[in-house]
């Protein structure tokens, strides 16, 4: 049988000339790959379900575009993966058809959606049943960071899997400094959920004061002013307030994704019998960005359901 990756068995050294490749090559993914290639590493494929993206971003790096996942466990040694949710994470990782799982024995896969804690135990344990090993590299932040290389990551998995990759994790995480082990399968989860909850939440506060502030007259400028030195002072407000009064609503995280991410935190906070009546009041104001089509608006779109006058 092969050993788990939740056994004991030393983890064995990468290649010393290892190949990369991504499997998820959307805004976050393919600033991964391009930090990544400009740092000197070899970037072996590239693979997306939207193919168009993926065959522009191999153009551009000089790579391959494979059309199967199995091509790309086979062209690699090390995996990235960078999906959309726990349906996605678990498709690319099927114990039957096309998957990454085909041949991969002795390949690390370094996952680094947000999705439920559960799906990165089970991604884990299908790995180890082919003899691959997998980690989470939970990102706490956004686009230009990925492309900087200043991604604050939170890994969870066999610390000896994470010592194998630390210096492939190094370049995106300033050089390390932004580099943090959390502890064993889903817990970096399980963090990354509460931080995404928790900024939500910060989101959704800041929306309705200035929301409140614009019906009141107030001028909105000198309102953040005032936030920025007062208790109301957050890291949202420095990336979201402007955005707010100003209706700029590009993408960085959107919507949908602040919808999903507050759902993983509230079936975490079911499963401990705990209330969080602001997560949940704050995941049913994205929920309805979504239903009212707004879901792919940035996070900071939610202003558009407080703002007087504005729906």
């Amino acid at each position: 049988m092969m050993p788990t990756s939740h056994s004991s068995d030393p983890v064995p050294p990468l290649p010393e000339k290892l190949s990369i490749a991504f499997v998820g090559v959307g805004r976050m993914g393919a600033n991964m790959v391009r930090r990544l290639h400009a740092q000197g590493f070899r970037i072996a494929a590239v693979f997306d379900v939207h193919r168009a993206g993926a065959e522009a971003l191999a153009a551009e790096i000089g790579c391959a575009a494979p059309e199967t996942l199995a091509e790309v466990s086979a062209s690699a040694d090390v995996i990235f993966t960078v999906v959309t949710d726990d349906a996605a994470q678990l498709a690319v990782f099927a114990e039957d058809g096309d998957s990454l799982l085909a041949g991969a024995a002795g390949k690390v896969f370094i996952n680094c959606a947000t999705v439920s804690p559960s799906v990165h135990r089970e991604i884990e344990a299908r790995c180890g049943r082919v003899g691959a090993y997998s980690l989470e590299a939970c990102m706490a932040s956004s686009i230009p960071q990925a492309l900087q290389g200043t991604l604050y990551l939170m890994i969870g998995g066999r610390r000896e899997v994470f010592e194998r990759v630390r210096d492939i994790l190094a370049p995106l995480s300033d050089e390390g400094k932004l580099l943090r082990y959390i502890g064993p399968a889903g817990q970096a989860a399980a963090l990354k959920a509460l931080v995404n909850m928790v900024m939500n939440i910060n989101t959704a506060g800041l929306a309705e004061g200035l929301g409140l502030a614009s019906a009141l007259g107030l001028d909105l400028e000198m309102v953040m002013e005032v936030f920025s030195q007062t208790g109301a002072n957050s890291r949202v407000l420095a990336t979201d307030g402007e955005d707010m009064v100003k209706r700029d609503h590009a993408c960085f995280f959107s919507a949908a994704h602040a919808a999903k991410d507050s759902g993983i935190a509230l079936s975490l906070a079911r499963e401990q019998g705990l209330d969080l009546p602001l997560a949940a009041a704050t995941k049913a104001q994205y929920d309805r960005m979504v239903s009212e089509g707004l879901g792919d608006l940035d996070k900071s779109g939610i202003a558009e359901l407080t703002f007087p006058g504005r729906r």
